[in-house]
């Protein structure tokens, strides 16, 4: 035991002066400008700890919740009441780490939408709403978006964290000074990315303790329209890779095609097969690394799909509401379309948890909780058979889902869904007792336990800065 802790204060010193240079992701080996005392020590043991690495065999498990939701807005715009709704459908009072939020029909899908100049207001107005949602459940103050249709925290020209530069106080008729403006607690959200496509918004938030806990990088985009001729937006997908240390995520936001015909199925079906195959994730052709990246969907570890995706059942208007009626929600999901193509079809392999709710797609007008149709059948109303539209699916190991569920805003024809998940992420894990017990590089160096807002590279642990080195 007294050997160990003489070997651990050792690596102690030696991390703590490897890192305190000019250059904190250097070579482990490089000691061409040492200036220390006993340098001969240290040097000789480069070379021991970087053999007991190889030799620990590195697999750390780490765990965390994601929050993954999906509404159809039904082209309404947000109101103040909706915070509400939000407050609900986000279940704050069980929060997450990183919440994912898509959005169908963000604006009406009319013409001038869908082929004019992509309008950012719908978005940051969202996104502003967001926010306040988030943050106000932990005493922040109310915070706004940048207009931008695209903002991203993350995805640095390094790859790493950029400092966040999309928000800024709400105008006030004096401005506060520095000292008047309060300080963000840890467990604020901050944006990581949004982008718009028509009237598909996907929108990440991350914890800022979580940031500083995880080396995320590689925030990438990419919008597929598969709409009117095949490739405008009305419908679509917009989906976002990224990495957590080691592991990569893909979260797809989609709208599929509508209708309840015999063949609509084979539209959705094709759809997703586009999505599939033109969804790429560009890398930069100079770094090695990231050209190691996933660049399509599947090539992720973990993958989340989620939206309005359209499936119907099969099964006439009269025998679905019967069994709506009566709870019966598991003789219903016979029925349901997307479970055949999760049987053998375009989603085969990937799951989606037990569905214990009423079908979320169609209600009548806003603030009205009966399904639109029936008999008898209102003047106006659309005949549509009740389904559940709008759904959540995951693929890759690991992912274990927590719930499952609809939230009851009326706000639009579309109840919102949501699920929570929890995830592991392999980093750096030593099984070497020696190794696993180090702290990290922040105990070493105070200077690390507080992001700066001018390079948040050292909100990096000691695992990630290793991962960069070896």
């Amino acid at each position: 035991m007294e050997k160990d802790k003489r070997r651990r204060d050792r690596l102690g010193k030696w991390l703590k002066r490897k890192f305190q240079g000019a250059e904190p992701f250097g070579n482990f080996h490089d000691a061409e400008d040492d200036t220390h005392d006993d340098c001969s020590e240290y040097d000789a043991y480069d070379e021991d700890f970087v053999g007991l690495m190889e030799m620990s065999g590195y697999t750390r498990t780490n765990e965390f919740r994601i929050f993954v939701g999906t509404w159809n807005l039904a082209g309404r715009p947000p109101v103040g009441s909706l915070a509400v709704d939000l407050d609900d459908w986000l279940n704050l009072r069980d929060a997450a780490d990183i919440y994912v939020l898509g959005f169908q029909e963000i604006v009406p899908l009319k013409t001038s939408n869908v082929i004019g100049t992509e309008d950012p207001t719908p978005a940051a107005r969202w996104n502003a709403l967001i926010d306040r949602t988030l943050n106000n459940k932990y005493g922040c103050p109310w915070l706004e978006t940048s207009a931008s249709s695209t903002a991203v925290v993350g995805a640095g020209s390094n790859g790493g964290l950029v400092p966040e530069k999309t928000r800024t106080p709400l105008p006030t008729k004096t401005p506060l000074t520095d000292r008047e403006f309060p300080r963000k607690p840890s467990g604020c959200y901050v944006i990581l990315t949004s982008k718009k496509m028509v009237g598909v918004f996907v929108s990440i938030w991350v914890k800022k303790e979580l940031l500083k806990r995880y080396h995320i990088s590689s925030v990438k985009v990419c919008e597929v329209g598969c709409g009117i001729m095949g490739y405008l937006g009305n419908k679509g997908s917009v989906a976002v890779s990224m990495c957590i240390e080691g592991t990569s995520f893909c979260f797809v936001a989609a709208h599929l095609a509508s209708g309840e015909k015999q063949g609509d199925e084979t539209r959705r079906n094709y759809q997703v097969a586009e999505i599939f195959r033109r969804t790429v994730f560009p890398r930069p052709p100079q770094d090695d690394y990231k050209q190691s990246l996933p660049q399509t969907i599947l090539g992720h570890d973990r993958i989340f799909w989620f939206g309005d995706l359209n499936y119907r059942l099969y099964l006439e208007d009269s025998s679905a509401r019967q069994l709506i009626k009566k709870n019966d929600w598991k003789a219903l999901k016979e029925f349901d379309q997307l479970k055949k193509e999760q049987n053998d079809g375009v989603f085969r392999g990937w799951r989606e948890g037990d569905i214990e709710f009423a079908p979320t797609y169609k209600y009548s007008t806003s603030n009205c909780n009966r399904y639109s149709g029936g008999v008898p059948n209102r003047y106006g109303e659309k005949q549509r058979t009740p389904a559940w539209c709008d759904r959540i699916l995951w693929f890759g190991k690991d992912v274990k889902q927590l719930s499952y569920d609809r939230s009851e805003s009326k706000f639009s024809d579309h109840r919102p869904v949501s699920a929570l998940f929890s995830i592991q992420i392999e980093t750096l894990r030593c099984t070497n007792p020696l190794i696993a017990a180090l702290p990290t590089l922040s105990t070493f160096l105070p200077s690390l336990n507080e992001p700066n807002d001018e390079d948040c590279k050292s909100e990096n642990t000691l695992l990630s800065l290793l991962v960069k080195d070896i």
